[in-house]
């Protein structure tokens, strides 16, 4: 058996952490998705921490490892689509920290307005996330900043949370879909998994247009894509991380690519049948449950609503049937 990322002691000790800067999310089994897909499902809410998004969980941990490690940085510098960017600059600041934080241009409008809400100073750069990292990685340097990597041991810790608290709550789940962009959220998920000796099955979700945690899990190396283009912003990464790849490649059941209309049906149906607001990656695990329902018909499906920060007009195209065009 491979072993664990974590600890039991090391999880439970994030998940106190995390818990002081916010409360458990909860895990609800909605009927009409039953009917829906033909499985048990649970849904894990991760829409419903104070920043609407799971990302938040790894601040918490990240933040606090580096005020205990390195005292004298004055700040840090990140990118992102927009929910890591909400949790980093929310806790950066609540610690006394600056947050310079670039995103795409063409960002989400109402993630960049939450960002500056909670302190980051925003910059747009390049035309995607991986250029935009590149630039926040150059400039964390030139400016003695803390870089913030897409994929670090302690956002893992914290991100796991959320599956620590799910899996205390069901144990007894088959599987759980969780969406991949960089990896923390199924790399913790499959930490949690492991360090509770459980026999879950963890599936990956990945956009059709932004596939390499797909390509590459197949192909066994690392795979990048030419584009990333999908308004399921959050899986919407070119170039995958190796230390995520080194985890899901091997602790993951597989991963499945759902297209962005399968995205939109499934934010249409979330909204329906539990009136939870899900952005694109948010919806995904669910998409690729209604995608597998044949497969998982009949068992304990955990899907993870990683997220429920969309915009405002992207939701209403989606509601209206449509699919947005990123």
């Amino acid at each position: 058996m491979t072993q664990p990322l974590f600890s039991r002691d090391s999880l439970e000790a994030a998940t106190a952490l995390v818990h002081s800067r916010m409360p458990a999310t909860p895990q609800y089994a909605w009927p009409q998705l039953a009917e829906a897909t033909g499985a048990e499902v649970w849904v894990k809410h991760e829409n419903h921490t104070p920043t609407g998004a799971f990302k938040l969980r790894g601040a918490v941990t990240f933040i606090d490892w580096l005020r205990r490690a390195h005292p004298e940085v004055p700040g840090i510098c990140t990118a992102t689509r927009g929910n890591h960017g909400q949790g980093q600059a929310r806790e950066a600041r609540a610690a006394g920290l600056t947050a310079k934080v670039y995103v795409p241009h063409g960002n989400s409008v109402e993630k960049n307005a939450a960002m500056r809400g909670f302190g980051a100073e925003l910059i747009e750069h390049g035309a995607d996330f991986d250029t935009a990292k590149t630039e926040a990685m150059r400039v964390a340097a030139a400016e003695g900043l803390m870089p913030v990597p897409p994929y670090h041991l302690e956002l893992v810790r914290g991100v796991a949370s959320y599956a620590w608290e799910l899996f205390h709550s069901r144990p007894d789940l088959d599987a759980v879909y969780v969406p991949i962009g960089c990896g923390s959220g199924i790399c913790g998920t499959i930490a949690a998994r492991d360090a509770l000796g459980l026999k879950t099955q963890i599936i990956g979700v990945v956009s059709q247009n932004a596939d390499c945690a797909k390509r590459s899990a197949e192909a066994g190396r690392l795979v990048e894509t030419d584009s990333a283009r999908t308004f399921a912003d959050g899986m919407a990464v070119r170039v995958p991380v190796k230390e995520a790849f080194e985890v899901y490649s091997k602790g993951a059941e597989r991963i499945v690519a759902v297209s962005d209309a399968e995205v939109a049906e499934a934010m249409r149906l979330m909204f329906r049948a539990t009136h939870n607001v899900a952005e694109g990656a948010g919806a995904a695990s669910l998409a690729a449950l209604c995608q597998e329902k044949d497969r998982m018909a009949g068992k304990k499906v955990g899907v993870i609503l990683c997220g429920g920060n969309v915009d405002t007009g992207w939701f209403a195209t989606v509601l209206q049937g449509g699919v947005p065009t990123p």
